[in-house]
């Protein structure tokens, strides 16, 4: 009886190596990125394909940032757990479009998810998507709502496609042309105001000073260079990107302490393995780089006002985060768009 239980065990030992080989195999984990054509860059930063088979359940932290989040999935739909605007029910989406928001969204999926993410940038919203970006800040709505047919057309075609490089030539070519008709548009002509020139000549340019300075400017500041009162600009900013300038420097600037702190950790995993130094990540520093390194790099005061703003802004403080998502940032699924790829 003995040998026979054991010879039971083995063979139930056996099958279950070979589940788990099968289960290993089935495993996907797929994060592609790429930079659009040239007429859809002062539009569109860039596209991120992910498929996901086989991993354990997760729940991700959607983090502020200065893009608007444009959601189509391929397979399963998109679980909220938790919005920007926490007013909003939880939900599942087969589209998604969201604005500007300084708190984040609270993602899950029970091991599978597959789409592709856009990231709009505020000043592009006009042409893309027909209204400001302000109409949006700290919401999550169905793309369809916004885009029509189109939302449609576009899953249809992706889901057709057979690669990463194709579904990305169907958004090029959808999303040109929605630019296209929007400067067609005879309020478009008529004002003279095409593309991101559609938001106000100030308000763009206090958006792209806040961006090159890494959110380090004062809302005073880029008043006095406007020409407009504080409280004008506040008011004429909020309306057209959705967050008030010094909301935006606050979103800019943990955007950029994120994507630092990933890259130099991907570098000091990289030289754990003994990674050439010019194949590391750019701007990574050392393994000795810190967190205060980190704070006087993107203009906190300190290592402790760097660690409240990422409990604001994440949740959370940066190593908790860190812990939580560092399978995402092994995959590169959070480099920047300079890690974006160019294809022709």
């Amino acid at each position: 009886m003995r040998g026979a239980g054991g010879s039971t065990a083995a063979r139930e030992s056996s099958v279950s190596a070979a589940a788990e080989r099968v289960a290993h195999e089935r495993v996907v984990d797929e994060h592609r990125r790429y930079v659009p054509g040239e007429p859809l860059r002062r539009y569109v930063a860039g596209y991120t394909g992910y498929r996901q088979r086989g991993l354990p359940p997760a729940r991700h932290r959607g983090l502020p940032s200065p893009y608007l989040t444009l959601i189509f999935t391929l397979d399963e739909p998109l679980t909220i757990e938790a919005h920007p605007d926490r007013g909003q029910p939880p939900g599942e989406f087969g589209t998604l479009l969201g604005g500007l928001h300084s708190v984040p969204a609270l993602i899950t999926h029970a091991g599978a998810q597959s789409g592709i993410q856009v990231a709009l940038r505020p000043l592009g919203a006009r042409a893309l998507l027909g209204l400001p970006a302000g109409e949006l800040a700290g919401l999550d709505v169905p793309a369809e709502a916004v885009l029509g047919g189109v939302c449609a057309e576009l899953r249809d075609r992706i889901r057709l496609a057979p690669g990463w490089p194709e579904r990305f030539a169907v958004l090029d070519e959808i999303l040109l042309r929605r630019a296209a008709a929007a400067a067609l548009r005879p309020d478009a002509l008529c004002s003279g105001a095409l593309g991101p020139d559609a938001a106000s000549p100030e308000v763009g340019w206090a958006w792209q000073r806040l961006l090159r300075t890494g959110g380090a400017l004062r809302v005073s500041e880029l008043a006095a260079a406007t020409g407009w009162s504080g409280r004008h600009l506040t008011s004429r900013f909020r309306a057209e990107i959705g967050l008030t300038p010094k909301a935006a420097a606050r979103v800019i600037r943990f955007d950029r302490a994120r994507k630092l702190l990933v890259r130099n950790l991907a570098g000091a995993t990289a030289d754990a393995g003994y990674r050439p130094a010019h194949d590391r990540p750019a701007h990574y520093r050392s393994a000795h780089y810190g967190l205060a390194d980190l704070a006087a790099d993107c203009g906190y005061f300190d290592q402790a006002h760097l660690a409240r703003e990422f409990r604001a802004l994440a949740g959370c403080p940066p190593s908790r985060w860190l812990a939580e998502e560092f399978r995402n940032v092994q995959a590169g699924n959070w480099l920047d768009g300079e890690s974006w790829e160019h294809h022709s």
